[in-house]
């Protein structure tokens, strides 16, 4: 791969506002569900930002384990400059050091930040090695003479990710020096942070642990607690000159692991890794735009870090375990995100192993007919609340099949398939089951919100649809006709009759009872607590985008008509059509506030694939007409995180990005409609 760069340059002078510095973020993933990420400012705006956020086993899960590096560059005339930011600076009237800035890039995905200080050009670089719980942050000077020092003071405060920032700082915090290695404690029950500092003379000055008071900007703005402690050890410093650069390491793995990679090597692995993956991807991923979704695509790619026995049953076999982290920062794996997204991440970028690998530890997972909806952090167990993750698992299972012709693995699921329809026939957890006198599929119980759109509030659901929602039975169609499709195939006719009689009920049903024809388009929800549900939604889409369409083919022009004109967006489709009274234009404010708007015409990006799919269906697989409705995203790739699509938009101009900066399923829709369309 030549270098993949996307850079954002800046000017003090030119650029008025600071607030872009605030808001633009990065983020480096590790492949355990760990990562770092940060404002480019350098400002911690979120309880999620921090240098090194380790995936350790149960019950630890996710922890923020080095939150801030204050940097500073001295003169040989004694002139201080500060890089970045302060910790405690919480106006975006100034920042400290964005007066030196000039440039912010992704080169090959790595987070780079070039300064310009009294002829000095430095350059900062973060990289986290694959499989490790493990940051490298190298400085280098590039351009200019003579020696500056770098003084670099790390700080920290051991909690949750999630945990509030105002939870206290555990006590004592125990700085330990042997020879050039240091290590901070903090209790027993936590890990230890183990840190290096590589440089010319460099040194460590204690100053016995400093205790400094953070603001969390976005915290405020989304109503969580905002002011919390951080505790340094001191400050690391070095010189730094043209033949000299300094790179500081930090980590929770052994000392062995820590020191098996000297800065460099470990930034060309991870370099050579990366232009692996784009080498390996399909040869229609030659231009830089999906050679950045490729990279894109490889941060939600994981090993779960606390699965021991599903490594050791894996292995096993032959297998490895992977799974999908459904968003940055608060998602763990989802079912329902890691099926949708499964041919986009894996499938489009020729990571056809690792597809395998995940459908056969999610089929190890199946319980009375359903995968897990999601597994919580820190836990072994899934949660099986979900109406439509195990109907995906259908879906993506067939693309998996189509694509790479791996009819083994499909032999091996078969039986948890028929066991699956048949927990669906005769119904199971969470009244999940087929009305015996439509063969539509219904689901519901108070208290749950099973379908895509979970929004909850404490005990309040926010759109239950409870009852027969129309993409749960254009998935239970779908389902149907391919479980059909491959007894067929696999054990002959006779095999597949009851299925197929299944099916033709469901497709009767669903085209007598959902078409509403007042609205001329689709149902959203049949026999409801509150009867027919008319909300004109985007989940009609999906009776004509998945591979078998349960919807009549007379009836997909005026669907997609009103679909493209109440709920299309540069950025995705609208949740809810703008003429409901339950209509939200932006999503914003407290918790509450923002779940009321979630599913309410909040702009979704991960919509735009089906929509395309069910587009082309309609306009004789018109390629280049379909790839303008993805161009939103190339502006989308300079804000919110860099490089990355983010979860949710707001559902007018100028469709402000919310939610996670970086969504699994966003970037592998588009990326999969990207190789899709491509010209």
């Amino acid at each position: 791969m030549d270098r993949l760069v996307r850079s954002l340059p800046w000017s003090k002078e030119k650029d008025k506002s600071l607030e872009p510095l605030l808001t633009r973020e990065w983020l480096v993933t590790n492949g355990l569900g760990g990562y770092a990420s940060g404002s480019i400012s350098g400002v911690v705006t979120r309880r999620y930002h921090g240098l090194l956020i380790s995936a350790l086993p149960a019950p630890h899960g996710r922890m923020v384990m080095l939150n801030h590096l204050s940097e500073q560059i001295l003169f040989p005339d004694g002139t201080k400059v500060q890089l970045g930011s302060e910790e405690r600076a919480e106006s975006v009237l100034e920042i400290p050091g964005a007066g030196h800035l000039s440039e912010f890039r992704l080169d090959q995905g790595l987070p780079v930040w070039k300064f310009e200080i009294n002829g000095v050009t430095l350059e900062k670089t973060l990289l986290m090695p694959h499989m490790q719980n493990t940051v490298h942050v190298n400085y280098r000077i590039v351009s200019g003479t003579g020696s500056l020092r770098l003084q670099v003071r790390p700080s920290m405060h051991f909690r949750p990710h999630e945990a509030a920032v105002s939870e206290e700082l555990h006590k004592p915090y125990v700085l330990t020096v042997t020879n050039d290695h240091f290590e901070v404690s903090a209790g027993q029950n936590l890990p230890a942070l183990r840190m290096l500092f590589y440089g010319e003379g460099a040194t460590l000055t204690s100053d016995k642990g400093s205790v400094r008071e953070l603001f969390y900007r976005i915290e405020a703005e989304r109503g969580y607690d905002s002011r919390g402690l951080l505790w340094s050890p001191g400050y690391f410093s070095t010189e730094l000159d043209n033949s000299h650069d300094a790179t500081l390491v930090a980590s929770t793995e052994a000392w062995q692991t820590i020191l098996a990679l000297q800065p460099k090597e470990a930034m060309d692995a991870e370099k050579e890794r990366r232009r692996r993956l784009v080498a390996a991807a399909c040869p229609e991923t030659n231009d830089q735009e999906i050679s950045e979704f490729v990279l894109a695509a490889d941060q939600f790619i994981i090993t779960p870090a606390g699965r021991v026995e599903d490594a050791a049953r894996a292995r096993a076999s032959g297998d490895e375990v992977r799974t999908v982290i459904a968003g940055y920062h608060w998602f763990t794996d989802w079912g329902r995100d890691t099926m949708i997204s499964l041919e986009g991440l894996t499938l489009s970028t020729g990571r056809h192993n690792e597809a395998g690998w995940i459908l056969r530890t999610f089929a190890h997972y199946v319980q009375d007919g359903l995968i897990p909806n999601l597994f919580p952090e820190g836990e072994k167990q899934g949660l099986y609340h979900t109406a439509d993750a195990t109907l995906w698992f259908f879906h993506a299972l067939d693309r998996y099949v189509s694509i790479t012709g791996d009819r083994e693995t499909l032999r091996l699921i078969l039986p948890k398939l028929q066991s699956i329809i048949d927990y669906h026939v005769r119904g199971t957890r969470f009244n999940i089951g087929m009305d015996p006198k439509d063969g539509l599929l219904r689901q519901g119980q108070e208290g749950y919100q099973l379908t895509w759109m979970d929004a909850k509030v404490e005990d309040w659901v926010v759109t239950p649809r409870r009852g027969k929602a129309v993409e749960i039975n254009a998935l239970w169609y779908n389902a149907l006709c391919l479980l059909e499709g491959w007894l067929r195939e696999e054990e002959g006719e006779g095999a597949s009759g009851q299925i197929a009689e299944y099916a033709q009920r469901a497709r009767e049903s669903f085209n007598r009872r959902f078409w509403y024809e007042q609205g001329g388009y689709l149902y959203d929800v049949l026999d409801g607590e509150k009867g027919d549900d008319a909300s004109c939604r985007p989940n009609q889409v999906f009776a004509i985008s998945l591979p078998n369409p349960v919807l009549n083919r007379d009836k997909w022009e005026p669907v997609m008509k009103v679909v493209e004109e109440r709920l299309l967006t540069p950025m995705g489709l609208r949740s809810l059509s703008p003429e409901s009274t339950d209509y939200k234009a932006k999503y914003f404010g407290d918790l509450r506030a923002r779940d009321a708007a979630y599913h309410q015409g909040t702009v979704w990006a991960w919509l735009i694939g089906p929509f395309i799919d069910a587009w082309l269906k309609l306009n004789d697989n018109n390629t280049k007409g379909a790839r303008k409705f993805l161009s939103g995203f190339s502006s989308h790739l300079n804000e919110a995180c860099v490089g990355s699509i983010s979860e949710i938009f707001d559902a007018e101009a100028p469709f402000t990005p919310r939610g996670c900066i970086a969504q699994a399923w966003s970037v592998a829709e588009a990326l999969r409609c990207l190789v899709k369309t491509r010209g």
